[in-house]
């Protein structure tokens, strides 16, 4: 049987879809190009309108390719519009997020795919994983770990938490216990994920947080963890101190921001404001003066105004971020956000957006200048001429390395980014 994983979104679904890729190679699956799969599974997003088109376009793009493939569809969109999913052509079964960990099992009880002694091979719906895993899987140097699902936030924009659930973490125990597997079986680099990662441990037995799982995951040798998106609420000095301190973790934060305005802040229904972000990065880069900072924009939110934008613009255009990603507000029906009024006109919009891009390109540019003559640990990926530091610059380097090896490497150039081996 030959499978093909089609994923859009966040590092939640790439755990999950990672996931799907071990159970069908454990199945004795062989992946495939969509053109010529038995079964396609199209794991999707619905952050947005354009994430729902996206993931309609493909599945009308896999029928139209593969007329004879067995589409699956699961994701956010699929939870959130499964009668939607379902009128697509040949979608033959749509899971929801809830049911992820034992889609292959489910797929195989269904009769749609192979059945390889399914009950001993999965267990009680724990959607752990066998031999089959190593470095290359879905084109994948470095393994994402999803440690948290789902998100009790109100922000009034999202739709999320109506897909993904009510907080749930996964137990220290068990997230060791995968770590050292995906370690013996050859990663050397982790990427630890969560719908709401900063809630980790809110609902389990014990006064648990994300630091006491960090802690926990601290000291192992040979591997570096790479901390996913964190609320900058979440953010606390002691995770800014143990990245500081451990080898083990990456000196990359991932904090997303949305606004600059405390006015759009408050109508995002977002728990902190500009003066507490501002003071949460720059620490960071007093503390890890390389460290990479990422953010999330939304930009056109309801009652945006001149003045609030111009917030936005001022602030990043002097902050320590590295880079952003820019998303121009999008209704998601049924949030709060949806029913506000006092919209900016989407020519507005689409401008605000590229003056924000710009900014973000210029922020890029000016920390991979900083980094020229910097030497960092990289990890090769892909066919030896590429590696990535802790820090997330991409340098292309000489070719005679294979994939998945430790480097110490100089930056060399900002345009290209690339480096040498030290």
């Amino acid at each position: 049987m030959k499978y093909s994983v089609v994923t859009f979104g966040c590092r939640v679904n790439q755990a999950d879809s990672l996931g799907f890729e071990e159970d069908f190679l454990a199945q004795g699956g062989i992946p495939a190009a969509i053109e010529d799969a038995d079964v396609v599974v199209v794991n999707t997003c619905s952050v947005t309108a354009s994430a729902d088109q996206a993931a309609r376009q493909t599945i009308r793009r896999v029928n139209r390719v593969n007329p004879a493939a067995q589409i699956v569809v699961t994701g956010c969109y699929a939870t959130r519009r499964p009668d939607e999913v379902r009128d697509l052509p040949n979608v033959v079964r749509v899971v929801p997020n809830d049911d992820k960990p034992q889609l292959v099992p489910i797929l195989g009880r269904a009769g749609l795919v192979p059945d390889r002694s399914t009950a001993e091979r999965f267990g009680e719906g724990d959607g752990s994983c066998g031999a089959a895993i190593e470095p290359g899987v879905a084109g994948r140097t470095a393994f994402t770990l999803r440690v948290q699902t789902g998100c009790a936030e109100p922000c009034s924009y999202c739709i999320i938490p109506s897909t993904r659930g009510t907080p749930r973490s996964v137990a220290v125990g068990a997230v060791l216990a995968e770590a050292d597997r995906v370690i013996a079986a050859g990663f050397k680099e982790i990427a630890l994920t969560g719908v709401h990662l900063g809630s980790y441990g809110s609902d389990l037995a014990g006064s648990i947080s994300l630091i006491d799982l960090l802690r926990a995951l601290d000291g192992r040798d040979n591997v570096l963890f790479r901390i996913s998106s964190l609320e900058p609420m979440d953010c606390t000095t002691a995770i800014i101190d143990l990245v500081a301190g451990s080898p083990a973790f990456a000196p990359h934060f991932h904090l997303p921001l949305q606004h600059a305005s405390n006015a759009v802040l408050a109508a995002m229904r977002r728990p902190y404001t500009i003066e507490h972000y501002a003071t949460l990065v720059d620490r960071i880069r007093t503390e890890i003066p390389h460290a990479a900072i990422g953010t999330d924009i939304i930009v056109g939110f309801p009652g945006e105004t001149d003045a609030d934008f111009e917030c936005l613009a001022s602030y990043l255009e002097s902050s320590p971020v590295t880079h952003a990603h820019v998303f121009p507000y999008s209704d998601r029906p049924g949030t709060p956000a949806a029913a506000m009024g006092n919209r900016p006109a989407p020519a507005v919009v689409r401008d605000r957006s590229r003056r924000i891009r710009e900014i973000s390109e210029r922020l890029a540019k000016q920390f991979r200048r900083s980094q020229v003559k910097t030497v960092h640990r990289a990890l090769t990926l892909d066919d030896g001429t590429l590696a990535v530091t802790g820090n997330y610059l991409k340098l292309k380097i000489p070719p005679g390395l294979s994939r998945n090896q430790w480097i110490d490497v100089r930056v060399t150039s900002a345009d290209p980014l690339s480096g040498e081996i030290v």
